[in-house]
């Protein structure tokens, strides 16, 4: 019988609507702006409005698909979609942050002319935007990672068009075009970090990683020491998706305690000793209590 593993829940879910509808806006005007002003500046900006769009649709689908039953073929339900989204935007982000160094540089050796005014415009309506998509999402950031995860990207996103405002006030009082290749340089200083952190994550995820925080040579050795247990084997830690880990660990037992009572007091034990001593609590934890020998024959059986 298959079991719901969903801890997510659809908070906020009207806040990313009005803030996705506010991006999408922005990202037509800075489109517009792309093509009329010919700033790199804006180019790369919309490339980082581009995956904050993907973000907040990404935030979105994980949402709606976080409340799916899982079933006996997908037991975890289609909580890794939103770590999947996740890895697409980040390469996506390195993109768009290597064009904008590449072509920076090319235009601070050999400036291209940009409009200043038109300019200007785009990053004052991309910060309206973006300013207007923080008040909304403040409220509930700390409900869950996806909120919290789309209110981080429109704020670098306000740091990318105050960059371009500087950037078009520099070029209309200055005339020095070098502004708005400084200005792409700043956006993907913003960018690449981020994106590399959010490719880490994703990848720790992906790979079966043990979660952060949680050492598992220590919780091994705490449990050695817990009465009637005389071994820990096929000890493992990971994270199907943000927010939801899960433990497992084989527990060896005198095979006394199968028929004394004592096996239950165990199992007992080590639940408290891993929500105490190790954080574990929020975990999903599975426990295989077996008698000295059990997995030799075992793995005998499973080798014939």
């Amino acid at each position: 019988m298959p079991h719901d593993h969903s801890h997510t829940t659809n908070a906020g879910a009207s806040r990313l609507w009005f803030a996705l509808a506010v991006t999408v806006t922005v990202f037509v005007v800075e489109i517009v702006g792309a093509v009329l002003t010919s700033s790199l500046a804006v180019v790369v900006d919309l490339g980082h409005v581009f995956t904050d769009l993907c973000g907040l649709i990404a935030a979105l689908v994980a949402a709606k698909l976080s409340t799916l039953p899982a079933t006996s073929r997908r037991t975890w339900g289609w909580a890794r979609a939103e770590v999947l989204a996740a890895a697409f935007q980040a390469l996506v982000l390195i993109g768009v942050g290597g064009y904008a160094v590449v072509e920076a540089i090319r235009r601070l050796i050999s400036p291209e002319q940009v409009q200043g005014q038109g300019l200007l415009l785009v990053g004052i309506i991309g910060l309206i935007g973006n300013c207007l998509s923080l008040a909304v999402l403040s409220g509930s950031r700390d409900k869950n990672l996806n909120l919290r995860a789309a209110f981080l990207e429109v704020f670098n996103d306000a740091l990318g068009s105050l960059a371009v405002i500087v950037s078009a006030i520099v070029i209309s009082a200055t005339g020095w075009y070098q502004a708005d290749a400084i200005a792409s340089l700043g956006i993907a200083v913003l960018i690449v970090p981020r994106a590399l952190a959010i490719l880490k994550t994703s990848t720790r995820i992906l790979m079966g990683f043990t979660p952060k925080g949680l050492d598992l040579e220590a919780v091994r050795s705490h449990l050695q020491t817990t009465p009637h247990i005389i071994g820990v084997h096929d000890v493992h830690a990971a994270t199907v998706s943000s927010g939801m880990p899960v433990f497992s660990a084989h527990l060896v037992l005198p095979e006394e305690c199968f028929f004394d009572g004592h096996s239950v007091e165990v199992l007992q034990n080590v639940e408290n000793c891993l929500r105490e001593h190790h954080a574990v609590a929020l975990m999903h934890t599975t426990i295989q209590l077996e008698p000295p020998g059990f997995a030799h024959a075992h793995a005998d059986n499973f080798h014939e």
